[in-house]
């Protein structure tokens, strides 16, 4: 595979991210990775990494690249619980100056940079989401549905809120496909947020799944954090390659 770290053009200066594709000439379609509040790290590296080897040029942006640079936490305090939470409340002035207005406008450079790249693919691009990175998908799918044909969410947080810009509340313009895997007992998304979700997407006649992944935990995809959980881990990887497979194929399947 190529694997490089570089800056990318985006809407306000350059974001430091990740990018991988196969080292054959493709195409490959494109993939936008959003990470969770923690940032870009080895870890989520990895996951890059994988969904690359089944045929996808992945870009894992910085999205905090305004405020500050990666490495955003030291990895190692995410193994411990309590650091954990004490790292999220450090991040989290990270995660609310990332509005929906900057999100989109960075999107859209990023997909200009996925699709001047060589071997990758055009058409619409797909977006997998962590955490923030989940709500921040669905925001993107809902803004740019022209340019993103799915969504692949995981343990996302706050997509419904008491505001007139909560997220559940712009998917009526959402063309292409989405899947939610819903992390349990979570208080940023609780089974009656979950509800709420679902009704909206079902009422908009978007082409959705949502999934609880039972005694799995807020973060249960990240290995390098104290709230991994690996059956849902794995679960998550199954869900996500068979909706990448059937909503935005490689050209070898």
């Amino acid at each position: 595979m190529q694997q490089i770290s570089i800056d990318v053009p985006a809407a306000g200066g350059r974001a430091d991210a990740y990018f991988v594709k196969p080292a054959g000439p493709g195409p490959y379609p494109a993939i936008l990775m959003f990470m969770d509040a923690f940032g870009v790290r080895p870890r989520l590296r990895e996951m890059a990494d994988r969904i690359a080897e089944r045929g996808y040029a992945v870009l894992l942006p910085n999205l905090f690249y305004r405020s500050r640079r990666g490495p955003l936490v030291d990895p190692a305090d995410l193994l411990d619980a309590e650091r954990r939470g004490a790292v999220f409340g450090e991040v989290m002035p990270l995660v609310r100056a990332l509005t929906p207005e900057l999100l989109v406008a960075d999107v859209r450079a990023y997909l200009d940079f996925l699709g001047a790249q060589e071997g990758v693919a055009p058409g619409p691009a797909g977006i997998v989401g962590y955490c923030m990175g989940g709500r921040n998908g669905l925001i993107a799918i809902s803004a740019l549905p022209d340019r993103i044909a799915v969504l692949g969410s995981f343990h996302a947080g706050g997509v419904v809120r008491e505001e007139a810009q909560s997220p559940h509340l712009g998917v009526g313009s959402i063309t292409g496909e989405v899947y939610f895997g819903h992390a349990d007992n979570d208080g940023s998304m609780t089974p009656e947020n979950i509800a709420t979700l679902e009704a909206a997407l079902a009422g908009a006649g978007v082409t959705y799944t949502s999934e609880l992944y039972e005694g799995a935990p807020h973060g249960f995809t990240m290995s390098d954090t104290a709230a991994h959980h690996a059956e849902g881990e794995r679960r998550h990887w199954a869900a996500l390659f068979e909706l990448l497979e059937r909503a935005l194929p490689t050209p070898a399947r």
